[in-house]
């Protein structure tokens, strides 16, 4: 009873409790189960759907994907890949509808600081699970529930040597882990803490950071960095900046073409090996062929979509036309708006891309980065409100030469991130389209 208290507080208003208690239960569930998670999370989208006092096309933020969805069906019919165009609409179509479901449960900035606490929260068995396959000899598969929940624990890391955890893969579990991390360091940064909170979320931002870098993702260490201004705020930029590019000056000194032998020797003298060969791929340099760097995926990327431009040749074309092309077979061209393209045309591509972009620079111009209050919320919210955009950003950027979002987990999580940024811009005091009045239906359970 105390738990179901607790959850029920921060209860955004015009939404339903039982949607809400099913919301949060999903989130922290999402790095653990995307099968668990996404009942929950279908249960909060179905449950009390028509309460919207306006239908889903009264919102112009969703225009765009009404009208990819139409040209992603479209191109389905024709398409070169088959039954694989019609199951890849899966990682689209359900989620333009989750986009705008979703808003009610992160209409108010409390409730998004919750949301963001909750994405920590349910990181842990992340960080535990990457600290003893590498550390202490864990290895899966370990099953719940007859089979019904199985985590394949790679010995070692997949690949060895680099923490994957709950992930398939390590680049993945980086991104996972560069997405919770601004949520995490605004946990420690908000006022008001007890010393006991403080110490509490110091070990767990520590242990996310230690993850991360485990992961020897560099797109992952790239959003570790990012995070840090951001979530701050420009108020700091004055001292952290300065203190970031003291930091980061030898890091710099060490991989970078043309620095003297004399200055990068010593540079990497300072810096461990592991990150300096890491970030000049000294150790795959002469193992790698140039049908599988990013370069030649993006190249062979842009070939596919001169040749159809207009509808694509559907979901997963990509990973049958580059080995018919190359010889080396690669699941997808590691950027999402080539990918986007290469499925389901220019159109399409389009239309995604800068409608995400829009709402991120749309809350910018809204203020979510400075100290203006946007909700009227405290300094508390207003840094977890710097935190939603920041991963946003960072999940964002991480697609620019990765797809992590073909992990199911991480893209449920960028739909709920792009939801809360929708929430965000909205004007203050204003709450998306949903009914005047809460659930008649459902009491306060502290009532109960």
């Amino acid at each position: 009873m105390k738990l179901l208290i607790l959850l029920a507080e921060k209860w955004p208003p015009f939404s339903s409790l039982n949607g809400w208690l099913a919301f949060q239960v999903g989130v922290f569930l999402l790095p653990s189960s995307a099968f668990l998670s996404g009942l929950f999370l279908i249960f909060s989208l179905i449950y009390r759907t028509t309460g919207r006092s306006r239908s889903y096309l009264a919102d112009k933020w969703n225009w765009p994907w009404v009208v990819s969805g139409f040209l992603m069906l479209l191109g389905c019919f024709g398409a070169y890949s088959g039954w694989l165009a019609w199951v890849g609409l899966a990682n689209w179509i359900p989620f333009f509808w989750a986009f705008w479901g979703f808003q009610r449960y992160l209409c108010t900035a409390e409730a998004r600081r919750r949301i963001a606490l909750l994405f920590v929260a349910g990181s842990v068995p992340v960080v535990l699970t990457g600290f003893g396959q590498l550390w202490l000899g864990w290895h899966g598969p370990w099953e719940l529930f007859n089979g019904l929940i199985i985590w394949f624990v790679a010995p070692g890391g997949q690949p060895l040597g680099r923490l994957s955890g709950l992930f398939d893969y390590a680049n993945i579990a980086g991104a996972w882990l560069a997405l919770v991390w601004p949520f995490s360091l605004a946990a420690l940064l908000q006022p008001s803490l007890s010393l006991h909170k403080r110490s509490l979320a110091l070990i767990v931002a520590s242990s996310i950071v230690a993850a991360l870098v485990l992961t020897d993702s560099r797109n992952a260490w790239g959003g570790l960095i990012v995070a840090i201004p951001f979530v701050f705020g420009p108020t700091n930029w004055r001292w952290l900046l300065p203190l970031l590019v003291l930091v980061l000056a030898p890091v710099a000194l060490a991989v970078l073409p043309g620095i003297g032998f004399e200055v990068q020797a010593w540079s990497r003298r300072i810096v461990p090996e592991g990150v300096w060969a890491r970030l000049t791929d000294i150790r795959y340099f002469h193992q790698r062929s140039l049908a599988s760097t990013r370069l030649s995926q993006w190249g062979m990327a842009l070939n596919f979509l001169g040749e159809r431009p207009l509808l694509g040749w559907g979901a997963a074309a990509f990973s049958v036309l580059y080995p018919l092309r190359t010889g080396q077979w690669h699941g997808h061209s590691h950027n999402l708006p080539l990918e986007l393209g290469v499925s389901h045309g220019i159109a399409v591509s389009f239309l995604i891309t800068s409608t995400v972009i829009a709402l991120l620079i749309t809350a910018l111009r809204r203020g979510v980065l400075g100290d203006r209050l946007l909700s009227g919320g405290h300094l508390s919210t207003q840094i977890f409100d710097r935190a939603w955009w920041t991963a946003s950003f960072i999940l964002v950027a991480l697609h620019g030469s990765d797809l992590p979002f073909f992990d199911s987990r991480l893209n449920i999580a960028g739909w709920i991130l792009l939801a809360g940024l929708r929430c965000l811009i909205l004007p203050v005091n204003l709450t998306p389209d949903f009914d005047l009045e809460p659930d008649s239906d459902v009491r306060s359970i502290s009532q109960a």
